[in-house]
């Protein structure tokens, strides 16, 4: 019996261990779907605790699978735990989990990538964006296949404040390949800057917790996995539309071995291309001759803010496509008597 004016905590009630679990149901992990199961019930304990009191917090599990991490949420005493998982294999095994936490538990048999989050909760837990985080927590081992696609939708989410951000600044714990978490938090110089740093952390506070080693897995990967955990800022570092600052920077990054003017580029159509180059280079102040993994935040900001006036200045230049540029010369070179421009098949090829 609980001590007077003190609540229980949630235990569940004696289950088959995970490993039990995957025999019962003839759970096999699916290559195909870069499926690896986490057993070990301290690893999963240890990532559920990167995602800060969930005391009666509501959450939301991604790809819960077998149900590794499923226990370990229910154990810190949620009040609802809504699992979206997409594998119809896992939905029993997860149901025998239901069962065990009576009204806790919600299944979704359904892909995470076109699940709408912004009903996913119930409405009273909505805060401002400028309040603390909202009670409302995602977490997940992500299939290595839908890490990178998935966070960069829900950092889209977090510029436009919808999805799963319609009710504040959720907060997510998630885990990727080792040098995705890598990327997601490194800092200007270091060779894994890249655009999904600048899109990471012009909007949330990156954390990469900890490294679990590829054989704690089933069946074991050939990377270790990271644990990164993210707090949306309360105002972004670049006030541009989401649009506007993946443009950019995804340019910037597009020839990361050369200088940053050589991506800069590719944000204009070939006549006044080099003029508008310059111009953007010169009103940013950014030196043009630096490598896109040395640029910081407040120089892509810069960069960011100085395009976005040239864009309202020019519309046209906003929907300007680079790629397809070089496909109609491509064309236009396959036609009898035309000749190619010099360098253009080494940056075709990078493209």
């Amino acid at each position: 019996m609980a001590a007077p004016g003190k609540v229980a905590a949630f235990r569940l009630p004696p289950l088959p261990t995970i490993g039990e679990i995957i025999k019962l149901f003839r759970l096999k992990a699916q290559k195909q779907l870069s499926q690896n199961f986490l057993l070990d019930l301290r690893l999963t304990d240890k990532i559920v605790k990167q995602a800060g009191e969930l005391k009666n917090a509501h959450v939301c599990e991604v790809g819960p699978g077998p149900g590794g991490i499923t226990r370990s949420i229910l154990s810190a005493g949620v009040k609802e735990l809504l699992l979206i998982e997409k594998d119809a294999r896992f939905i029993p095994g997860l149901q025998m989990l239901s069962e065990a936490a009576p009204g806790k538990v919600r299944i979704v048999h359904g892909d995470i990538l076109t699940y709408k989050m912004e009903k996913a909760f119930p409405k009273f837990l909505q805060k401002d964006w400028e309040d603390e985080p909202p009670d409302i927590h995602i977490i997940g081992n992500l299939p290595f296949s839908v890490s990178t696609p998935l966070i960069i939708k829900w950092l889209e989410n977090v510029s436009k404040k919808d999805g799963p951000f319609s009710y504040g600044r959720t907060q997510m714990t998630l885990t990727f390949q080792k040098e995705v978490g890598e990327r997601l938090t490194a800092n200007p110089g270091s060779s894994q800057r890249s655009r999904l740093s600048i899109m990471a952390q012009h909007l949330c506070t990156v954390e990469n917790c900890f490294v679990i080693p590829g054989q704690a897995f089933v069946p074991k990967p050939e990377v270790d996995v990271a644990v990164v955990h993210f707090t949306p800022l309360v105002q972004p570092k670049i006030q541009q539309p989401f649009e506007l600052v993946e443009k950019v920077v995804r340019s910037v990054f597009q020839f990361r071995r050369k200088y940053c003017f050589r991506g800069i580029e590719t944000l204009f159509p070939e006549s006044g291309r080099l003029k508008r180059t310059e111009q953007l280079m010169m009103t940013a102040n950014v030196d043009p001759t630096l490598r896109p993994f040395q640029l910081s935040m407040s120089q892509f900001r810069n960069l960011c803010n100085t395009y976005r006036k040239m864009c309202d200045e020019d519309s046209s230049l906003f929907v300007f496509d680079y790629r397809e540029e070089l496909r109609q010369k491509k064309v236009a070179r396959n036609v009898p008597g035309s000749t190619s421009q010099p360098g253009e098949t080494e940056e075709d090829d990078q493209l």
